[in-house]
């Protein structure tokens, strides 16, 4: 079935609703993504021998941030997010490799380095704050708007907020 690219936000956005209460109802689990992060630091602490327990960070939620839950039904949602994406580029034909996106060059210039660096950055300070804000865009978004939740909608105005700031200062507003 061929859907028309004006339904498109449309049409899959009411299957993500439709996914959200499957999941509820099938598993009992809402959608989110943030508490995978801590879960995977946990376990390479324990991989090189640290004890990740000692750190307050991990003693919060009862203990359940470190990697003993590992893999557990978010990180296989974590890890089909990006397979989906990369199947669905592939079955759409619009899979392109790209050493670096145009706008970031035209911005930027041409280093990988420095690319990589700034993702870094700002993939730490992504999951910092979505770890203070109590969950991520996804789950606030999907999860906790579905709910009405006062707090998840505060959270992604903060969330688009942030993120029209950060383009506007990077980018300067998409102008280079």
């Amino acid at each position: 079935m061929r859907v028309p690219e004006r339904w498109r936000p449309y049409c899959f956005g009411a299957l993500a609703g439709l996914l959200l209460v499957a999941s509820v109802g099938v598993a009992g689990q809402f959608f989110g993504t943030s508490t995978t992060f801590p879960r995977l630091t946990g376990w390479v602490y324990e991989t090189v021998g640290l004890d990740p327990a000692r750190i307050p960070f991990y003693q919060a939620s009862g203990g359940n941030l470190g990697a003993a839950g590992l893999p557990d039904w978010q990180f296989l949602f974590v890890l089909g997010i990006g397979v989906g994406a990369f199947l669905a580029s592939l079955a759409t034909k619009t899979f392109q490799a790209e050493r670096l996106p145009p706008m970031w060059v035209e911005r930027f210039g041409n280093s990988l380095a420095k690319r990589i660096g700034f993702s870094l950055i700002g993939g730490t300070l992504a999951i910092i704050g979505a770890r203070m804000a109590g969950g991520c865009p996804s789950g606030h978004g999907l999860s906790g708007v579905s709910q009405l939740g006062v707090s998840s909608l505060v959270a992604m105005c903060c969330f688009f907020v942030g993120g029209i700031v950060t383009v506007h200062l990077l980018y300067r507003g998409g102008r280079s």
